[in-house]
Parts: structure tokens; C-alpha cells; sequence
């Protein structure tokens, strides 16, 4: 039997009919599916509860309350309530109250709150910041405060221009509730949840050390999705750059499409995976069309990595002189005699080369075009990728509209060369799925998608600090 010290610390989430409690829920649990959300009041009839463990140990449930409806009326019948000899505190008064039939038929919403309330170690009262702070609020805050528990006030919807944040601190102030959370469960802030249960730790000073461990567990849990996230994107790109496909000129526009339609599903791939990632529904974000071009066949082939498997050295050896145009035109199909001179010299140097792009050789002798994915694309995709993933850490799960996945303009990918393993990638054939084939995960393709990972995940902290 778990111990008293060692049992879950008990939340209750209340407040006013249709301000975001479940949507808080959802945020802090991330589960898109928890309760029933809706513009409707009244949407949640009953307690649910939900737990946050770590490591296996339950540390937190939280448990969704039914909105408050009429918390004037109710006021106005517990102070009605026949006094008794002794004076009752706030506590007694709502058992009073709940013992009575009204608790039982004309304020049985409001009852299942308090009874949960009083259940619990401290609540959350959640506030829709957009609206006035009219009378049945006071009187709400009145009678949760008769339960004798903590409350912290979380004030939701304080992104919008409507927001009355200020007449609200002031108000709560007046009752005493200086620890004040802003918590927008559309879209809570990067630190929304440590500064949630910081403050809770302020009214709860008991459970510091409790909810000190969950803020290091969700801090680690953070860094955990990135670094995942960025491996999905990275694997993602290596897939794309790697992909060339030699095709008929007959047959050339039919193989453009083909190629189109194959990339646009592996983004979509990519999509469905980061939101796997962060728990949010499979159509919460789509893959638009990218504005692909046709490929060409050749040019993108001049890169150190692509030039040494060709027996091209940069700098030195067969990059040296005639050598160099040789091999750049042998690739780009101008058999000219100067090549055929120096080719017969160079085969030497050739022959582990023929084995890995011998059928290409071959291909391009035959007059056959080879498709791949230019760099604007690649470019393309590594920003709406990053992009998705930013927009991801920043939803809350409580959001009903659809990720929009626009074009930004990032400077470190829209100028400048594209990361050395997209290079590297171009001269690798076999790491791609997109070749009708199994992709080979070498040592060689582990290596380049660990190295593009790394390098995303440094953009993102150099873009954290600017």
C-alpha cells in the first residue's frame, strides 16, 4: 500500500463553465484525446482524472472538473443555510451545503467541484483573461476559498488582444492570490510549465522537492523530442539528396511527376512522424506541394564527395590539369577525344569508381537523363521541417486549428552552401529509399545524418540566444 508521503500529490482544476479547463489538462497531460472540448458550456458533466509519473512513480493526478454555473445563487444559499449553535468555518459550511438536496439537483455541478476540492491537495482556478471580472467570478473565488485549500489562479487565453489581465491580477490580488500563473493553453509559453508548477511550489512549499522532479523530468523530456526531431528531419534530407533516378528522354515528364508525388509523401512521412513525436493528431499538419524543379542530370555531381569517389582529388592528383576536365566531362556526357585520351590513362584510378556508378556511366551513354532534387528544394524542406518542429514545441494540445506550414525565409539555409552530408549524400545512390530500393544504413550514412542532426540542433540554440 503506497504512503502517505509517497502518494500522488491531488490537483483539482476548476473554475468557470467553458474558461479551458480540459484544455489545460490536455496541454499538461499531452493528449489531444482527454475529455471533450467545446465552445458549448457545460461540456465536461463529470470528475476525470489524469497522472503525471516519472520513472513509474505517479507524482501528480489531476483531476478536470464541470464548470460553476450559478455561483451567485449558490452563495446566496449556503450563507442561507440554518445557522447552528456553533460558528462553522469555511470547510464545514460546504459540507453543510453538500449534505443538503439542492447539492443533490439544482447545484449538482457545482457540487461534484467542491466535493473534488476538498478531495485535494490544492487546485488550479483556470480564467479566461478576456473576460470582465463580473460579480459571479467574486463569488465563485468565495466559495472555492470556503474548501480551505490552495488555489492558484492560471490565467488562460492571455494571448489574445482581447485579454483583461490587468483587472484580473488586481482583482485576485484583493483576495490574496498573488501567485498568479499566465498559462495560454492554445499556445503556452517555452517555459509554461516550469513556471506553472514553480508557483505551485509557492502555495505548496511541502511539495517543492515533488514538483522540482517534475520540472527536471519535463525539461529533459524537451531536449529528448528535439534531439529526436531533428533526426527525423536529418534523416529525411539524407533521403532526398541521396535520391537520382536515369530515366528515358521519352519517358522524361512521366518520371518528373513520379518523382514529385515520391518526394512530397516522404515529407508528409516526416510530418505524420514529428507529430507522432509530440502526440498531436495525424491531421493536424499536411504537407503542402512543393514548388519541385526538373532535375538535371549531372551538374549537381560537382562536390568534393561525388569528385573523390570519382577519383578526383581536390586540390591535388587527378584534380590536377586536363585530368579535372576529364573526369567533369566524362560525368556530364561530353565525350570529347581529350577524354578518351585521358580516361585510358586514369583507369587505374577508376576501377573501384565503375563498380558503384558504372550502371550510371552506362545510363548516360545511352542517352539517358538522370533526375534528382535540386539544392533550392532540399533548402525548402529543411525550413519547413524546422519550422513545423518550432510551431510543435510551442502548441498546446488543447488547439483545434491545423498547423500551417508556410515558406519562411531562414538566412542559414536560404544563403550559403547546403550542409557538407546533403554534399555528401549526392554521391551516395544507395542511402536513399526513394530509389525503389531498401536505403543502406552504412556507417558512412549513420555518420552524415548524425552530423546534419547536430548541425540543426546548433541552429536551434544559436536562434534561442539571438
Amino acid at each position: 500500500m503506497m504512503s502517505e508521503q509517497s502518494a500522488p500529490l491531488k490537483l483539482a482544476v476548476v473554475g468557470h463553465t467553458n474558461v479551458g479547463k480540459t484544455s489545460l489538462l490536455r496541454t499538461l497531460t499531452r493528449d489531444v484525446g482527454f475529455g471533450a472540448i467545446s465552445h458549448r458550456p457545460s461540456t465536461t458533466q463529470h470528475v476525470e482524472g489524469a497522472r503525471l509519473s516519472v520513472d513509474g512513480e505517479a507524482l501528480i493526478e489531476l483531476y478536470d472538473t464541470p464548470g460553476f454555473e450559478d455561483a451567485v445563487a449558490l452563495y446566496e444559499y449556503i450563507e442561507q443555510l440554518p445557522k447552528s449553535n456553533e460558528r462553522l468555518d469555511g470547510p464545514e459550511l460546504v459540507e453543510r451545503f453538500l449534505k443538503s438536496s439542492e447539492a443533490r439537483q439544482r447545484f449538482e455541478q457545482e457540487a461534484k467541484v467542491l466535493r473534488q476540492l476538498l478531495q485535494s491537495d490544492a487546485g488550479f482556478y483556470v480564467i479566461d483573461a478576456r473576460e470582465p471580472v463580473l460579480a459571479k467570478y467574486r463569488d465563485e473565488l468565495a466559495i472555492l476559498a470556503m474548501c480551505g485549500k490552495p488555489l492558484l489562479p492560471v490565467l488562460n487565453f492571455v494571448n489574445s488582444a482581447e485579454q483583461r489581465e490587468p483587472a484580473w491580477r488586481e482583482v485576485l490580488a484583493r483576495l490574496g492570490l498573488h501567485a498568479v500563473v499566465r498559462f495560454d493553453t492554445v499556445a503556452p509559453p517555452e517555459d509554461g510549465e516550469q513556471r506553472l508548477y514553480e508557483n505551485l511550489s509557492l502555495v505548496l512549499d511541502s511539495q517543492r522537492p515533488r514538483l522540482q522532479r517534475l520540472i527536471e523530468h519535463n525539461q529533459a523530456q524537451v531536449l529528448l523530442r528535439r534531439k529526436a526531431g531533428y533526426r527525423l528531419i536529418a534523416e529525411l534530407l539524407i533521403d532526398v539528396s541521396a535520391c537520382r533516378r536515369s530515366v528515358h528522354p521519352e519517358q522524361l515528364q512521366e518520371a518528373i511527376q513520379a518523382l514529385h508525388s515520391d518526394v512530397r509523401q516522404r515529407e508528409q512521412q516526416c510530418v505524420e512522424a514529428l507529430l507522432k513525436l509530440y502526440a498531436f493528431r495525424k491531421d493536424d499538419a499536411q504537407a503542402s506541394s512543393l514548388p519541385l524543379e526538373e532535375g538535371r542530370w549531372g551538374d549537381d555531381l560537382f562536390n568534393p564527395a561525388t569528385m573523390k569517389q570519382l577519383g578526383v582529388k581536390v586540390g591535388g592528383g587527378m584534380a590536377a590539369g586536363a585530368a579535372t576536365g576529364a573526369g567533369i566531362d566524362l560525368i556530364t556526357g561530353g565525350l570529347s577525344l581529350g577524354v578518351a585520351t585521358v580516361l585510358g590513362a586514369a583507369v587505374g584510378g577508376l576501377t573501384q569508381t565503375f563498380r558503384n556508378y558504372g550502371e550510371r556511366l552506362k545510363g548516360k551513354f545511352r542517352g539517358e537523363r538522370e533526375l534528382t532534387v535540386s539544392d533550392s528544394t532540399l533548402r525548402l524542406l529543411a525550413i519547413r521541417q524546422q519550422r513545423l518542429l518550432s510551431a510543435l514545441e510551442l502548441r498546446g494540445h488543447a488547439a483545434q486549428a491545423r498547423i500551417e506550414m508556410d515558406t519562411p525565409l531562414e538566412q542559414q539555409w536560404r544563403e550559403g552552401e547546403l550542409a557538407q552530408p546533403l554534399q555528401t549524400a549526392r554521391a551516395y545512390q544507395a542511402w536513399s529509399s526513394l530509389n525503389g530500393q531498401k536505403p543502406q544504413h552504412d556507417s558512412a550514412r549513420t555518420q552524415a545524418v548524425a552530423e546534419l542532426q547536430a548541425s540543426l540542433s546548433k541552429q536551434h540554440a544559436k536562434a534561442e540566444l539571438v
